[in-house]
């Protein structure tokens, strides 16, 4: 690859190599060299800006869950090094609570959650990212569920006038990476149906799905089959009826030994009109970051991981309604 480390053989080694190298290895003086010093990362609770942020961020995670690994399922990615590359990695995460930290007091649980990551690469740096944890699985966990946490969060930050504000098209920040991914037919399909579903098509969820799909969502929730899909997307698209869902970038890939695949990353914006996955409406305005991975087999979508932040949703609502 040119402009990277010889020491990786193609771009997902460099993605599950850095990530090893930099948490489990503790290599975190490493993000000097593999993340720009102005990288913007986003994640549905805020924004951060620089280089010296994220390893701030990054110590703060490993005081508090010092035996996290970081298990990557898979890496999703388009563009050439000469151009910059996306990768978006999935990851599955292990990890005890022994540290205080930002989910309170030690309690020595132990978590297992996804996280997938949307990064730009070029000249063997990240200098753009978007990141989503499944929040709403690491507090279940905990013995929280995502409101009550996200109250507390508002609470402990300062109340509503000095808390962090998660991520919204006003919270954030441009980047240098302005593609939209690729063209290849598996991102086609999967954004197609994402849209009509989106556009209460729900019909086409038999149409599409492997009826013995196995579906990953936010909260740790595993799925089988249509009845499941419905009522994961029915519910999050019944709280906001009325908000714009746009597709903001779209891999899809054919690999050896791999069966073809897609990363979708989505926002919905708008009002939390209706009642659904998030209670009673309250009239906030929310913004959604989603990212979604998709494999296909011979009777369709047979594997979907998706994943957004239900506590950032939360939060969003609770401030609206001045965090009572």
């Amino acid at each position: 690859m040119q402009g990277f480390d010889a020491k990786f053989r193609d771009f997902p080694d460099y993605i599950i190599g850095i990530t090893k190298e930099i948490w489990e290895d503790r290599g975190l003086h490493t993000l000097h060299r593999y993340y720009s010093p102005d990288i913007v990362v986003r994640s549905p609770s805020s924004v951060v800006v620089g280089n010296g942020s994220v390893i701030a961020a990054t110590m703060a995670t490993l005081a508090e869950f010092p035996d996290r690994t970081l298990l990557g399922e898979d890496v999703i990615w388009s563009g050439t090094p000469e151009d910059g590359m996306l990768s978006s990695h999935r990851l599955l995460s292990t990890a005890t609570h022994l540290g205080d930290g930002a989910y309170g007091k030690a309690t020595g649980r132990k978590l297992t959650y996804r996280i997938i990551a949307d990064c730009h690469a070029i000249a063997n740096q990240i200098n753009d990212e978007w990141l989503i944890r499944d929040q709403g699985a690491i507090v279940r966990q905990m013995g929280l569920d995502p409101e009550t946490f996200a109250r507390d969060q508002i609470a402990r930050e300062g109340e509503p006038e000095a808390c962090v504000r998660p991520l919204t098209p006003e919270t954030d920040r441009p980047g240098p990476y302005k593609g939209r991914g690729n063209t290849n037919e598996w991102g086609e399909t999967h954004a197609d149906i994402l849209r009509r579903i989106m556009a209460a098509d729900f019909s086409v969820i038999p149409q599409a799905y492997d009826r013995a799909a196995q579906l990953e969502y936010p909260g740790g929730v595993t799925g089988h089959s249509h009845a499941a899909a419905d009522r994961f997307w029915m519910t999050l698209r019944a709280a906001f009826p009325d908000a714009v869902f746009t597709i903001d970038h779209q891999i899809g890939r054919d690999d050896p030994k791999m069966p073809p695949r897609s990363a979708v990353r989505w926002s919905l914006h708008g009002k939390h009109a209706g009642p659904g996955a998030f209670g009673a409406p309250s009239g906030a305005e929310v913004y959604i970051l989603g990212i979604s991975h998709a494999e296909f087999g011979p009777w369709g979508l047979r594997r979907e991981y998706t994943l957004y932040d239900e506590t950032a949703v939360w939060k969003q609502i609770l401030l609206h309604k001045g965090a009572a």
